[in-house]
């Protein structure tokens, strides 16, 4: 759809003009200026969040000091830009002509002024007009490619232009190659035959493209010395990040027209030796589609206190978000980085309290809580059992492996058998109940490590044995059963809870009312937990005795020991303080930090989704919960009546008419914004992270990120790839080289 200029007797619009056109400003005070400077009446009483979405104003109005380019393919207004230059009086001429766009009468005084103001402007305008004329016909070739310049813009040289043609070329290639998936170098070392000289990618595109008649490119390759690179690899990077910092403007211009969004990090990476946070933010775009676009890599800092400063600096100032507009936060991160995490979560809700800390709906609440849990044990147990999901998923043939032991194992119970191969071939170490699948899994896993070790057939190579004879060791260890037996049977309590967390809308709703179920079941335990720990101790020797473990305690602790001679602490009680005893404790503490007050009242507000309506029987109390988000609604005096439409709306349908079921559906509902309450409630609501997002079109931020890390070796990624943002986001991770 075309924009049109709202300014008064311009007539352009984006369909027919080169012109860069502007939205107006969402900053009240800004937003007053350029209404006045107008002159159209038919604007003072809009809002500026109307005016932003629906006026646009062209580069005509604007002086040129005032406007910059960040890319060849973006231009921006400066902060502070005001439109000053504009024809107030030319429709006075043509008393006849008729305007939509109404301005607002002038005093005769004020003509007066803007006319003797536009003739000193042309004055001033003279000498630049003839040294632009002079040059013109000192370049004839500047005319020749019939390009419209602005009066003072000089013209593009014959080389510049060849030079912006050449690029364009180039970029076209790159993009292309992003879009198709095609790496830019392609061939590892020892693919190519010894003496045979093979082009990378995106050398042999370029060379196609020439063949195929480009005469930019022709010229360019046939006036280059023969001894270098056509496109070298500086020049490369220079366009990847061209690339980089178009797709991350364009995200985060959305990002800000959108208004309200969440911040989401994932597992700290290796990049070049160093880690760094990947940062995800969550919005409602345009089209009412929840989106999750990665944006990019934060330098992860030991220190958590400079860590939550650089975090925020980033997102404020690197990446100009207003964090006023945050309405969540959540952060997947390995053991050991949780703490820090934390501490970062905990700063932002100092200075933004709206910025709830939540779940993030990509991760099983079980596995959150159990990454957090300050205990070195758990933290290497979880490693541990990443390995070993990661060492069988190596090859088809490994998973085979797996198959014939658990077959063998669970022959008198097939169905089990059958559902235990099934989870083995996908990403079980992420579900809800990995730790009760650990513990059936187990003496498989064992038999079939120990197997791949021992195997006298040479089947496997040495680097495959050995990794298997480290990873059956330390599935064996006393320590690694008694942790996940533990784990098991303390996340058991929050199971059921966290698997309704990344349900349906209404299995969210009624998870937030569990709660204090789960909250209270754990405070039962720790009061009890001399007799649950014995149990869970009894269940961990007999796992070992059948797997023939022996049972010990780890070195450290025997030394102590040993030099204590007075010390009476058992196995049992040793494991009970240094493992049950803590864990509990933090699980506890940790659920009553995720689910907050405030982030137990936004999840009661999904009672707004018109099929919890019904499960309540239309009996809700929605403007309750939603005082949290009044200031976000676009008219909060009205919201009790609006709300009141909304029920009865939905009471009061046709049989033939389905209640929605999520907030996807209700933001897509013809009629949403005869409700905008209602609508600004949903988008907020939307964006939180505990709720998954809905279409999976729209998910493609995170999936990106984990394609990039997958195939790309650490030293080799670059910093700041904005690859994995969205769909036509592709350009940079898809362009790599490192790619296999």
């Amino acid at each position: 759809m075309p924009n049109f200029c709202a300014a008064p007797n311009c007539t352009r619009k984006s369909t027919q003009s080169d012109l860069a056109f502007f939205r107006f400003p969402r900053d009240p005070a800004r937003c007053q200026k350029w209404v006045e400077n107008c002159r159209r009446a038919d604007l003072e009483d809009k809002t500026p969040d109307q005016l932003n979405k629906h006026y646009r104003l062209c580069a005509k109005h604007f002086e040129t000091s005032m406007i910059c380019r960040t890319s060849p393919y973006r231009t921006v207004l400066r902060d502070n830009a005001i439109p000053t230059i504009f024809d107030l009086t030319s429709h006075l001429n043509n008393p006849h002509s008729r305007h939509r766009k109404r301005i607002k009468e002038l005093s005769e005084d004020e003509i007066r002024t803007l006319k003797q103001k536009k003739i000193d402007e042309t004055s001033e305008q003279e000498p630049k007009h003839k040294e632009i004329n002079n040059s013109s016909a000192q370049n004839p070739s500047a005319e020749e490619g019939g390009e419209e310049q602005d009066g003072d813009i000089l013209p593009l040289t014959l080389e510049e232009k060849e030079n912006k043609e050449y690029l364009k070329s180039l970029f076209e290639i790159l993009i292309l190659m992003g879009k198709q998936n095609i790496p830019l170098d392609g061939h590892e070392a020892d693919e190519i035959p010894e003496g045979l000289f093979t082009p990378d990618n995106f050398q042999a595109l370029l060379e196609c493209r020439i063949n195929s008649g480009e005469e930019v490119l022709r010229k360019r390759f046939e006036t280059t010395a023969v001894n270098t690179l056509f496109c070298s690899k500086t020049q490369q990077k220079q366009m990847l990040e061209i690339c980089e910092s178009c797709i991350r403007e364009e995200t985060l211009r959305e990002v800000r027209d959108s208004h309200f969004f969440s911040i989401v990090t994932d597992d700290v990476v290796d990049i070049a030796g160093e880690e760094h946070l990947p940062v995800l933010v969550r919005f409602v775009d345009e089209a009412h589609n929840l989106r999750e676009e990665f944006v990019g890599f934060l330098p992860y800092e030991a220190d958590a206190e400079i860590l939550a400063v650089k975090f925020h600096t980033t997102i404020t100032e690197k990446w100009g978000l207003n964090m006023e507009y945050c309405r969540g936060q959540a952060y997947i991160v390995s053991s050991g980085f949780s703490s820090k995490m934390k501490v970062v979560a905990s700063r932002l809700l100092e200075k933004y309290p709206q910025a709830i800390y939540t779940l993030c709906s990509s991760c099983a609440l079980n596995m959150w809580l159990a990454k957090s849990v300050p205990v070195i044990g758990v933290s290497v147990a979880l490693g541990t059992i990443e390995e070993v999901c990661s060492f069988f998923h190596r090859s088809p043939q490994l998973l085979l492996e797996l198959d014939n032991v658990i077959s063998v194992l669970f022959q008198n119970n097939d169905e089990r058998g059958k559902e235990l191969k099934e989870i083995c071939h996908s990403q079980w170490t992420g579900r809800h109940d990995a730790f009760e699948i650990l513990v059936d899994l187990l003496q498989a896993l064992v038999l079939c490590l120990d197997g791949i070790n021992s195997d006298t057939n040479v089947r496997w190579n040495n680097c495959i044995a050995g990794r298997a004879f480290v990873l059956c060791s330390a599935v064996t260890d006393f320590d690694f059963i008694v942790t996940i037996v533990v784990l098991k049977n303390v996340l058991s309590f929050t199971r059921a809870f966290g698997k309704n967390l990344q349900g349906q809308t209404s299995d969210v709703f009624f998870a937030a009312s569990s709660l204090t179920a789960v909250l209270h079941s754990l405070n039962e335990v720790m009061e009890n937990i001399e007799v649950y720990h014995e149990f869970w101790f009894e269940e961990a020797t007999n796992l070992a005795a059948k797997l023939d473990i022996q049972m010990k305690l780890p070195g450290k602790f025997r030394r102590a020991q040993h030099s204590n001679l007075e010390s009476q602490l058992t196995s049992e009680s040793y494991y009970k303080e240094t493992l049950s005893v803590p864990t509990v404790e933090h699980i506890i503490q940790e659920l009553k930090d995720i689910f907050s007050e405030q982030h137990l009242k936004a999840l009661k507000c999904l009672s707004l989704v018109p099929s919890v309506m019904g499960q309540l029987k239309f009996n809700t109390s929605e403007e309750h919960h939603a005082d949290m988000y009044r200031s976000d609604l676009p008219n909060p005096d009205t919201l009790s009546a609006e709300l009141h439409c909304w029920r009865i709306k939905w009471k009061h349908r046709g049989k033939d008419i389905e209640l929605p079921s999520t907030i996807y559906e209700a933001l897509h509902l013809p009629d949403i914004k005869f409700f905008p309450n209602v609508y600004a409630l949903l988008k907020v609501l939307c964006i939180l992270p505990v709720m998954k997002v809905e279409n999976e079109r729209y998910e493609n931020g995170r999936k990106r990120l984990k394609a990039y890390l997958r195939n790309t070796l650490t030293d080799q990624r670059g910093l700041d790839r904005t690859a994995c943002s969205g769909s036509h986001h592709s350009v940079v991770a898809e362009a790599r080289g490192e790619q296999k």
